[in-house]
């Protein structure tokens, strides 16, 4: 190597550090961050203080499990679900209230492990929300509070999106919506 190539390489790294210096990563607890989808279509979502999820106040890692935007993933999630089962006409608003995402960290194995998720049937998903679901005229046709959960999530089918880190949450959400409202779409488009 030269050493104008090697003080070519020194630039662009020293470039690259700088600006991942000043950088900040995002996290789900981070002012700033969303609280609540864009109003668009007939599903709205929110959630408030993601701080209080039990994500975070039970994790034995909190400062992976703040990281990202994962709270945002399943409110997107949500609202993707939901338009695809929803007769025409009907509104779907849900409220976030509480996450406990599948798996959690585990501190004894070692520092070389501080930010691994074990994913092991001892740590199920869980998701609390609330949510009403209304008609073309406003009308209130259902609403209620539902706590997600599937204490087998391990023993479920393989899928084609085994790399998502939200696959389990995911699942839980496709569950409650096919239970939820697969037959009041049908009902409603007759």
């Amino acid at each position: 190597m030269t050493l104008r190539t090697a003080w070519l390489a020194l630039a662009a790294a020293a470039v690259l550090a700088s600006g991942a210096a000043g950088a900040k990563s995002r996290t789900v607890t981070d002012p700033d961050a969303p609280r609540a989808l864009p109003e668009q279509g007939p599903v709205s979502v929110r959630w408030e203080n993601p701080e209080q999820f039990a994500e975070i106040r039970q994790s034995r890692n909190r400062f992976d499990a703040r990281r990202g935007n994962w709270v945002e993933q399943i409110a997107q999630h949500v609202r993707k679900r939901g338009e695809r089962e929803l007769a025409p006409g009907q509104r779907l608003a849900v409220d976030i209230t509480d996450i406990k995402r599948a798996g959690d960290y585990e501190p004894w194995h070692g520092p070389q492990f501080d930010d691994t998720r074990f994913v092991r049937d001892i740590y199920p998903p869980r998701i609390a929300l609330s949510f009403t679901l209304t008609d073309a005229n406003g009308q209130v046709i259902e609403q209620g509070e539902r706590t997600l959960r599937d204490l087998s999530f391990l023993m479920g089918p393989r899928s084609a999106t085994e790399s998502d880190p939200l696959r389990y949450e995911k699942r839980l959400i496709d569950d409650w919506m096919n239970r939820e409202f697969k037959a009041d779409a049908r009902s409603a488009a007759r």
